[in-house]
């Protein structure tokens, strides 16, 4: 498991250091996405399930105690990392 910064976590992300990098400037892009629009938020947590070829992401976010989860798959890791984070923040940002 990988932390950045206190509250943002990566799970099943043991992957090349530069694809790695690429990973965590999508997840920080989205964080301060994150930070800026959700009030009351506490942790983003993102977990990776790589079934060959499809590349499976599960985000979630708690924000007062309360979790927001959605699931996205695609070949291409990046393509489903920012989807899943782009459908997270659609569904638990305030109307």
């Amino acid at each position: 498991m990988i932390q950045l910064g206190g509250n943002i976590t990566l799970d099943g992300f043991e992957l090349e250091p530069s694809t790695l990098v690429i990973v965590k400037k999508i997840v920080g892009n989205y964080a301060k996405n994150i930070y800026t629009n959700i009030s009351n938020f506490e942790n983003l947590s993102i977990k990776l399930k790589q079934n060959h070829p499809i590349k499976e992401i599960e985000s979630s976010l708690l924000i007062d105690n309360n979790e927001v989860s959605v699931v996205a798959s695609d070949p291409n890791l990046f393509f489903a990392l920012d989807r899943s984070l782009a459908m997270l923040v659609k569904k638990a940002k305030p109307e």
